[in-house]
């Protein structure tokens, strides 16, 4: 299912889209009550990404009303994407893009938590990592390596040869002292990771430079994004790490309990 504007969606509207891959967007899980766990983040993150990307202020009433819609009939927990893009945008004058429509899907949600993910290490450094874009070449294509390395997903390293974050996820480590250490590194400010750095009260949480033998070294490692919530990584390369560190599962926990928030 996807509505542009609260339209139904064409091949004809989505093809700008396709065609430059120009613009951002957020995910977010629905619970069955429809209720979104941080939908004010989400929501700032559009309105920053906006500005960013196309220069223009963001109606996220707007946004928000368009969600709605597109939930009425939908049963149990579902992933929405919300999507801004002009359909006027054209390869050669992106600078004529300055009236963003919103484009919405919706697609079934997976179980909490899902499996452990191994991981494979590949040099990659996402464009403006601070704005989740669409330009998901760079991202899909190292997934594709790790994959075909016999791993799940692919783990960022810079050219510095400092960890970064995941093929479409906030990477984070617990070091032996059951510490949260967020990787120090541009990245995508994750909504799910502030919902734990604010809610995980009990645990300490910090942010440093972790390299690819510093990550191996760690006790657990995990995976967080709003489809998955706090997803243990079971693998790095060709190092086992535990899925059953307490730390992981308090985050799982702290996650879980934090209440959704209302269209």
């Amino acid at each position: 299912m996807a509505t542009l504007d609260e339209k139904p969606a064409t091949a004809d509207d989505v093809l700008p889209l396709a065609l430059t891959n120009y613009g951002h967007f957020t995910s977010m899980r629905v619970d069955a009550d429809r209720t979104i766990r941080g939908l004010t983040l989400h929501m700032e993150r559009l309105a920053r990404d906006c500005k960013i990307v196309y220069g223009v202020d963001l109606d996220t009433g707007r946004v928000r009303g368009h969600v709605s819609e597109a939930l009425d009939g939908q049963a149990g927990p579902c992933v929405v994407r919300v999507t801004i893009y002009d359909p006027a945008v054209e390869m050669g004058h992106p600078a004529d893009a300055e009236n963003p429509s919103v484009l919405v899907t919706v697609r079934p949600a997976g179980k909490l938590p899902p499996a452990p993910l191994r991981a494979k290490s590949v040099q990659y450094e996402r464009d403006l990592p601070h704005v989740k874009h669409c330009g998901l070449f760079g991202a899909l294509h190292a997934r594709r390596a790790a994959q075909l390395a016999g791993a799940e997903d692919a783990l960022f390293v810079g050219r510095d040869g400092l960890v970064s974050e995941g093929g479409t996820w906030n990477a984070a480590f617990v070091d032996g002292n059951g510490a949260v250490v967020w990787p120090q590194a541009p990245v995508l400010p994750g909504v799910t990771m502030a919902l734990l750095r604010q809610h995980a009260t009990g645990i300490e949480h910090r942010t440093a430079t972790v390299t690819v033998d510093q990550a191996k070294a760690m006790a657990a490692a995990f995976a967080t994004n709003t489809s998955i919530g706090v997803r243990a990584l079971s693998a790095i390369d060709d190092t086992e790490l535990s899925t059953q560190n307490p730390t992981l599962a308090a985050l799982r926990d702290a996650y879980l309990s934090i209440p959704g928030e209302t269209l």
